[in-house]
């Protein structure tokens, strides 16, 4: 079997990376994969060291009919059996158009849980053979929007959690992030976008400071809200409790030295930052927001928090840092639940039972 995997993200978040899993866990059970990325990406280069195959494309975005044009060439080629579409950037609607105009066999992955205008979702959707979403979340909104349940099937998104369990120690995390030694010290793992809820934690940094409790937390990640975020913090006097991280390579390395993640979303298709968190053996305070419920195990696993709650947020901190026995205890929980039910093994099976039953229907059509 051969799959192409057309990715436009040009940043390697989270979505980026689960291609990078599955690309590499499919030519390990010797299925060919090819990534198709737009010219000078970030995953090309790191999908070139894992030696997989990737080609590069001038893409603009999704206006782009010469984009449209080169990938209904590519997907027309004989060596072509799936096509799998990963991104929103112009690969859903521009890829699904190209696949349709040659006939190919198309699949979707959907990451986000917001809907779409109505009217836009029967013409859209009824070019993938399959639609495959990372939560039940997904799931939900999409049948809720009116496309066929027998249509779409469930793969929840994974995590590598060996590379996970060695992390630095918490001197070094101190001296790293230049955080007060032995002091509660959090971290938040998100772009910087709105849904991603930077302010719901700025604002509970203010409610602890106010209780005499000033927590710091390292923020990683980058995006068009940083300055906003640092400009809110200024302004409600918490901003020497935050640093900013930026993008980081080695997060793998530094994210089991603290002792709690947050990521208070106010939608999210699944959460890959609450699932690297519990890979690294911390608990993490989430927003009941999109898939984040499928996740943490409220009490047990880390704690959910209504979205946009900042006072809830606050509580779970406080929870933590009050109890660091317990807090430890519900983070080897959640090394346990990553372990068993968001393995790359299982999801690259789960994507590949998709395409045998693409590839057989169309074999009988």
């Amino acid at each position: 079997m051969s799959v192409i995997h057309v990715e436009t993200g040009r940043h390697l978040y989270g979505g980026a990376v689960q291609v990078l899993y599955l690309a590499q866990g499919l030519e390990e059970r010797g299925v060919k994969s090819v990534l198709m990325v737009p010219r000078g990406s970030e995953i090309a280069e790191v999908a070139r060291d894992r030696w997989l195959r990737v080609e590069e494309f001038p893409f603009r975005g999704e206006a782009d009919p010469a984009g449209l044009a080169r990938m209904a060439w590519r997907f027309s080629r004989r060596d072509v059996e799936v096509v799998h579409l990963h991104s929103r950037r112009g690969a859903d609607t521009l890829g699904g158009v190209a696949g349709a105009a040659v006939r190919a066999s198309v699949v979707l992955t959907r990451r986000v849980d917001n809907r779409e205008v109505d009217w836009v979702v029967g013409a859209k959707y009824a070019l993938y053979r399959r639609i495959v979403a990372i939560s039940g979340a997904v799931r939900d909104v999409l049948i809720d929007q009116g496309v066929p349940e027998d249509k779409i099937s469930l793969v929840h998104s994974a995590v590598d959690a060996a590379k996970w369990l060695t992390p630095r120690s918490r001197a070094e995390l101190d001296r790293e992030f230049d955080l007060p030694p032995g002091d509660p010290a959090g971290a938040m793992v998100a772009q910087f976008v709105p849904r991603k809820g930077h302010w719901v934690l700025v604002q509970a940094l203010a409610i602890l400071k106010c209780r005499g409790f000033t927590p710091s937390v390292v923020l990683f990640g980058r995006g068009p809200m940083r300055d906003n975020v640092a400009a809110l913090a200024e302004s409600v006097g918490v901003r020497a409790q935050i640093r900013f991280a930026g993008f980081r390579d080695d997060l793998h390395e530094w994210l089991g030295a603290f002792d709690f993640s947050v990521h208070p979303a106010l939608k999210e298709g699944l959460g890959v930052a609450a699932l690297q968190a519990g890979a690294a053996g911390i608990p993490v305070a989430g927003g009941r927001a999109g898939g984040i419920p499928e996740i943490i195990e409220d009490g047990k696993t880390g704690i959910l928090c209504a979205p946009g709650d900042a006072g809830a947020l606050a509580d779970a901190i406080a929870r933590f840092a009050r109890d660091p026995e317990a807090t430890r205890a519900m983070g080897l929980r959640a090394r346990k639940r990553i372990e068993a039910h968001f393995s790359v093994d299982a999801m690259v099976e789960g994507n590949l039972e998709v395409y045998r039953e693409v590839v057989a229907g169309r074999r009988r059509r």
